[in-house]
């Protein structure tokens, strides 16, 4: 044993939008403690609620929010993020300060922003996570795409989780046509693992993302269900203090699941009914499960990716205005999302960090 090693720092902030940034940074922390690095995890709201659940022995630190909304209407939905980019922007020059001061007070040797666009630094080696080298928003994609792609380009390096090449999950999120981006595929992130279990639940239903949209899928779906026969396990995706559970009928409510109870469900329901984010679909290829999609209104990105697995024959979808329970017998007719494990070389990806 070295007892002169040195256990480096590093700084792991992903955007609080909906849990999908928080969790799919649950792997990497663990893989950060197995590594001999000390994390220190940056986030506000509901991502940093759930990370402190998982890791209530480490370090946090509170970043200012971005105050992201969705609009009743998904139609409005970028006028609304355009309504409150000046707060936006705040936030943004704000965290910038915050973590130069943060990698001073803490002494801090490397950075991992998962879409935390203000959480860089030009003196230690800074890894970008993101699955959307182009930002799909409509007639402004142009805009948002180069926009971000600039953010992307001052740090160190860009993990996606994907694949590259054409056998991919992400489509034209995340692969370029011209790439001059330094990019490393990583592929996929999921904090859940296959197991054999026996079968509890036909349904599992699983909420998630910012209000008011999550509460108006909630109040859709408690509806929807009762003219459902199977066993559903319902987990409404609102991070509280504790947690809270009720049976209504073959219906078992949860506010939210850590991860060791998500697993467990995870393998022990037969079918999910979710929101197309790509976490979650992160997940269920992990898990190899059928699912069918009902994307967020006016949200681009996840309307693309349950469009793209539609059409390649995987996995349903419908609108959340146009759903009904019946649409789960359409699952029959797709192949569903192939599981797929992949094994990463931590110890290779986190070289970014030892280049000083």
């Amino acid at each position: 044993m070295d007892f002169n090693s040195y256990s480096k720092t590093i700084l792991i902030a992903p955007l609080n939008w909906g849990l999908g940034h928080a969790t799919r940074c649950i792997p990497i922390i663990k893989a950060l403690q197995e590594n001999n690095y000390i994390p220190i995890i940056a986030s506000d709201g509901i991502a940093l609620e759930i990370l402190r659940k998982e890791f209530p022995y480490l370090q946090f630190l509170e970043l200012p929010s971005y105050q992201i909304e969705y609009s009743k209407n998904g139609k409005n939905f970028k006028w609304k993020l355009l309504k409150n980019f000046p707060k936006m922007m705040e936030a943004i020059w704000n965290e910038k300060k915050l973590t130069k001061e943060w990698i001073r007070r803490y002494d801090i040797d490397g950075i991992i922003s998962d879409n935390r666009l203000g959480v860089f630094s030009k003196k230690i080696p800074t890894v970008f996570i993101t699955h959307q080298l182009n930002v799909l928003t409509g007639n402004t994609t142009w805009v948002t795409s180069k926009l971000h792609q600039y953010i992307i380009k001052r740090n160190t390096v860009c993990w996606v989780p994907d694949f590259d090449g054409t056998s991919n999950l992400t489509g034209k999120l995340g692969h370029l046509e011209k790439n001059k981006l330094n990019i490393k595929y990583i592929g996929p992130l999921s904090r859940l693992h296959k197991k054999k279990t026996e079968i509890k639940y036909d349904l599992m239903i699983i909420l998630s993302g910012p209000e008011p949209q999550r509460g108006l899928l909630e109040e859709k779906l408690k509806v929807e269900i009762l003219r459902y026969q199977g066993k559903v396990i319902f987990i409404k995706g609102i991070v509280e203090k504790i947690q809270k559970n009720e049976k209504i009928g073959n219906v078992t409510y949860f506010n939210f699941m850590n991860t060791r109870q998500l697993e467990q469900v995870f393998n022990e329901s037969e079918l999910v009914l979710c929101r197309s984010g790509y976490t979650t679909i992160m997940d269920l290829v992990k898990l190899g499960k059928k699912a069918f999609f009902i994307p967020t209104p006016g949200q681009y990105e996840q309307q693309y990716l349950a469009k793209k697995l539609k059409e390649e024959g995987l996995v349903p979808y419908a609108e959340q205005e146009d759903f009904k329970i019946e649409h789960l017998f359409e699952i029959e007719q797709y192949k569903g999302l192939p599981q797929i494990e992949t094994v990463l070389n931590w110890q290779s990806l986190f070289q970014v960090f030892e280049a000083i």
